[in-house]
């Protein structure tokens, strides 16, 4: 059985961890950016993050001063036991939340949308999220943190199927060239998009593909995998660099994610994980081990599964 006590352990420390450590795969997207990057205002910002986040580290202090809004991913192994069950393991996670706001410090960005209620823990209604997820096999349980920024980054259209890859490829221009000039992400950024599902997986599905999956990841589907490389390349050759000054890095990385959808539709979403890509992993074991990592490993096949069983005798491709 896993320990209650080792849980609340673990989440506070992934909290300190996201909000102060840039994850090596952002990190490694963002040099390749400072090593390309054409604009002379737009190379200067990537320079000065970059020396920002090894200030962070060294000082043991948040990387952005809006430290987002934090939230949570579980999964489950199959045969995983948590001491006090999941309920207890929610309330671990909201005391967990709770006591880095104060400890790390993060900011407390919580509040009641009518009455602004503020508790200065980052912890309310429905707030922090906890979504979970599940892994046929094994005893532990992994715990992922993300500070995704609260406020812009993320836009919804139903697009229809004559749409087709034209219609993808102008909804995720529209959407990155309208928060650049307006300033509605902090970029360079990794792209995450929804494509297909109900309208609400539309949305979960971009948010976690920009989340939940490491820069350099392709979709098992190479025909996907296709699209991620040529809309990486699209966005990154419409004149924005960091932070919407001229430039050319605009895109860290675009990961896409599918869901089957209405057969009168094609829902897409677009999401940018902020320039300060705040998310930490752990592994918790019964026998009191838990193994720290970058990489959430979200998506399985087992998560996408495309038919009635997991293990499908056809390809996942071809489905």
């Amino acid at each position: 059985m896993i320990s209650i006590a080792l849980l609340e352990r673990t989440a506070e420390a992934l909290m300190a961890k996201a909000a102060i450590e840039i994850p090596d795969d952002y990190l490694a997207g963002l040099r390749r950016c400072a090593d390309t990057e054409t604009g002379d205002l737009s190379s200067f910002v990537i320079q000065a993050m970059l020396e920002n986040y090894e200030a962070a580290k060294e000082d043991r202090r948040a990387m952005c001063g809006d430290t987002g809004v934090p939230r949570w991913y579980v999964k489950y192994a199959n045969d995983a036991r948590v001491e006090g069950g999941a309920v207890a393991l929610e309330a671990a996670l909201r005391r967990a939340t709770a006591q880095a706001t104060a400890a790390v410090p993060l900011r407390s960005n919580r509040v009641h949308p009518l009455w602004r209620t503020d508790h200065n823990n980052n912890c309310g209604i429905f707030a922090p999220e906890i979504d979970y997820a599940f892994h046929p096999e094994g005893e532990w349980i992994d715990l992922t943190t993300v500070h995704k920024g609260g406020l812009f980054g993320s836009d919804y259209r139903m697009l229809f199927p004559g749409d087709g890859i034209e219609g993808i490829r102008r909804f995720f221009l529209d959407t990155l060239i309208g928060f650049g000039k307006r300033g509605l992400a902090c970029q360079p950024a990794i792209v995450g998009i929804g494509l297909g599902g109900s309208k609400d997986m539309c949305m979960v599905l971009g948010k976690q593909a920009s989340c939940l999956r490491v820069v350099g990841s392709r979709h098992p589907d190479p025909k996907i995998a296709a699209l991620e490389e040529e809309l990486k390349d699209l966005g990154n050759r419409i004149g924005m660099g960091a932070m919407g000054f001229i430039g050319s890095s605009m895109v860290i990385d675009c990961h896409i994610e599918v869901g089957y959808c209405h057969t009168g539709g094609m829902p897409m979403s677009v999401h940018m994980f902020c320039l300060s890509s705040r998310r930490a992993t752990a592994r918790i074991y019964p026998d009191g081990k838990a193994i720290f990592r970058t990489d959430p490993e979200w998506f399985t096949n087992y998560m996408r599964r495309p038919t009635v069983e997991w293990e499908s005798p056809h390809s996942m491709t071809a489905e």
